[in-house]
């Protein structure tokens, strides 16, 4: 059984820091890629960040680049998402999720490629 459980959500000012966990267990050795998304209140669910399970390649959507780093701990099952430079905007619902497919580009958006999702953490920023 597949699971994702995200943590290190919390409330910060503009400016602060986070760093969100995801712990995955029962994941098939087939599936290469975990990434981060978000939802705002009213909004799509979008894309963020994702990292290759064998390797160092990363991906990240463009309003997030320089200012938040996934990595990996292979040997804990654990994918990190550091946010740094929090904006009012970064202020949403923030999940982890495990896929087969990996690329660096904009096709990592499409939900359609993820195939297990967590219950969300979430990161709210304010003034």
């Amino acid at each position: 059984q597949v699971r994702l459980v995200e943590s290190g959500g919390g409330s910060v000012q503009a400016g602060d820091s986070l760093r969100l966990s995801c712990v995955a267990s029962g994941i098939p050795f087939s599936y290469r890629a975990l990434g981060w998304f978000r939802q705002a209140p009213g909004k799509e669910r979008e894309f963020v960040a994702v990292i290759s399970w064998s390797d160092d390649l990363t991906y990240y959507e463009d309003s997030v680049k320089g200012r938040f780093t996934i990595s990996r701990d292979n040997a804990k099952n654990t994918a990190f998402l550091q946010m740094n430079s929090l904006t009012l905007e970064d202020t949403a619902q923030y999940y982890c999720a495990a896929g087969t497919h990996f690329s660096t580009t904009p096709a990592m958006n499409d939900r359609s490629l993820w195939d297990y999702w967590g219950q969300g953490t979430q990161v709210t920023v304010s003034s």
